[in-house]
Parts: C-alpha cells; structure tokens; sequence
C-alpha cells in the first residue's frame, strides 16, 4: 500500500484539480448522509439521485428518525428510483443501527459489512469517507476502471476476476489521502472512464492504460456471457369510481415491495369483492418494462364502476387518480396511470 504508484497518485492529484467536489453528500463526516448517498448511487446514476436524497434527508434528516418510521412511511419517498429491496434495507439497517449499536455506525468497513443491505465495497467508501479507514472500494464503475487500466480479461463478475481485482484495489490503496483516493476512483468511472464513449483525452492515467494503448476500450471490461432476457406478462386492472383508483399495497418481499400498484387479475374478479358494477372498460396499449433479470408486460384494463357497496379487503385503498402517480408508485405503475389521467381530461 503506497502512495508512489503512478495510477494512485496521478488519480489524487487529478482528483484535487478536476474532480467532483460539489455533490450534496461531500464535505461531511456525517456517516447516515454517506451512507443515505451510497446506497441510493447503487445502479443509480448521480443526476437521478440529487433530488431524492435531498427530499428523504428532508424526511429523514438522521438515522434515528428513519428507524422510528414505519416502511410505509418510507417507500413513498423511495419510489421511483427501483430495486426497492434497497429501501426495505436501508429501513432494516437503520433499525439495527439504532437498537444494536446505540445510534452510532460502525466505524470500520468489517463491521458495516454485517450491517443489512451494506456490501463490502459500499461499507469500504462509507467507512473512508466517514471515518477516514484504508478500505479498498470495487463498484462497478472502479472494476471498469481496473480492467482498461490494468488490461484484465474475464467477466468481472466471474469469482476468480473479481478476487483478482479486489488484491489489486487493496494494492493501489495509498497511505494518506483515502478520501481523496476512493472519490478520485467514483470520479473517473463515472465521468471519464464511462461504459460507451470513454473520455481518454481527459483522462489522468491515460498514459499506461492498456486499454487504450491496445485500442480496447470497447472490449474491456469484458461483458457478462448472454443469456436471453426472460418475458413475463401480468394482467393488471385499473378500477375507477368517480375520481378514485383502486390501488392495492404490494408484499413486502418481492417485485415492488412495499409499494403501492394496480390489482392484477381481470374485472370480473374484483367487481364481486368490491359490491360494484361495471360500467365502462377499455384496455390500455401493453406497456413493456425491462428489469435487471427480465422484461414485464403489462397488459392493463380500465374499469369505470359505480361506488362499491362492500367494505375494501385489506391492502386495498381508493387514491384520487390525479394525486396516484406520486402516491408510491412504481415507474410503469406511474405510467399507466398518468396515461388515464390524460385520457379522462
């Protein structure tokens, strides 16, 4: 671990001059707000993040706060920006956090690793810039950076690539500055190292990058083995009575937890439980959403029903249809939504 290796210090001293320095969660030792920014910055892009993370530190402005809130309470403030079991974890690990550890984070990289919906890499930066700790960092972005600078091959999600990339993190890993150092590498990766189109002219390292001495930036690295996506399709009913839209709380675990959603299933199958009438119907064009792991249509019907005469079942609630988009909704929810919202006007 030294400071004299040429890609730890070029990228400190590019970091200095020409890095990010102004993003809402720098220039704090505040742990819950660096770890608050790291786990919405997981397969989020910064410019998505800024709002959101200042609308929930709004909430939410510290880690006993979050923890004496329900989820429900939570999720609103989360929706939209995906892969929700990262709220559900982040709502779990500030209630360890607060029953477990009195309040304080953990001040080392192991230690925060234990704690629910904290990966190694997350508690490394956490603990950097937080607690100044020599903790090596691995997102995605800096095995990106790796693999051009360092001209490794293989999938780097593979086990054997990625051991091989975590020694050599733990290698670069400078003496003083750790701070500097581990924003440098989120700096590059995200700004001039990027996936398509890499910046090489800016970049600090460029001059030993073998990457880019062997014209494979486009190569490097290597892309996971495809597989075909799988295709999912879910019939999802939008029931309105007057200007209320039935909406129905989603598990906790699972596909949107914890959000609100259109009941799936057809018409005929809530008018009994609801004691209502159907007066109007009409489908909505199949909306695709493509997931992580597989992409989902849904095909969606609206009813317009008279007042239901029956108590609603448990989880369901009537929304005011101009107001549902930004009840807690997730994305293609959102869309579908808005679509009859404007249909009606």
């Amino acid at each position: 671990m030294s400071l004299s290796h040429p890609f730890t210090a070029r990228l400190i001293a590019w970091q200095q001059q020409a890095g990010r320095h102004d993003l809402p969660w720098q220039n704090t030792r505040d742990p819950y707000r660096i770890w608050l920014s790291e786990i919405m910055l997981q397969q989020t892009q910064v410019i998505t993040v800024i709002p959101y993370y200042q609308r929930f530190l709004a909430r939410f402005p510290d880690v006993l706060s979050l923890a004496a809130a329900s989820i429900d309470e939570v999720i609103p403030y989360w929706a939209g920006l995906g892969y929700y079991a990262r709220a559900r974890n982040l709502h779990r690990c500030a209630q360890v956090i607060a029953t477990v550890h009195g309040g304080h984070f953990p001040k080392t990289a192991l230690e925060l690793a234990e704690l629910p919906g904290i990966g190694r890499s997350t508690a490394a930066a956490v603990a950097a810039f937080a607690f100044g700790a020599q903790s090596a960092i691995l997102d995605g972005n800096v095995k990106r950076v790796l693999c051009r600078q360092f001209g490794i091959e293989g999938f780097p999600g593979a086990k054997a690539v990625e051991t091989g990339l975590w020694q050599l993190a733990e290698r670069l890993l400078p003496e003083h500055g750790i701070e500097i150092y581990t924003q440098g590498l989120m700096d590059l990766g995200a700004t001039v190292c990027t996936r398509n189109r890499p910046k090489c002219g800016d970049c600090p390292v460029a001059e030993h990058c073998v990457a880019r001495l062997s014209e494979r930036q486009a190569v490097l690295p290597e892309a996971r083995p495809r597989a075909a996506i799988p295709e999912r399709s879910t019939a999802y009913v939008m029931l309105i009575a007057g200007n209320q839209v039935l909406l129905e709380r989603r598990p906790s675990e699972g596909l949107w937890g914890g959000l609100l959603s259109l009941p799936e299933g057809g018409i005929d199958d809530w008018l009994g439980q609801l004691g209502s009438t159907l007066r109007t119907e009409r489908p909505l064009p199949p909306l695709r959403h493509t997931f992580t792991h597989f992409r989902l249509t849904l095909q969606t019907v609206i009813g317009e029903i008279t007042p239901p005469k029956k108590p609603l079942p448990a989880g369901l609630t009537w929304v005011d249809l101009d107001a549902a988009p930004e009840a807690g909704v997730p994305t293609p929810i959102r869309t579908l939504l808005k679509q009859a919202a404007s249909g009606r006007r």
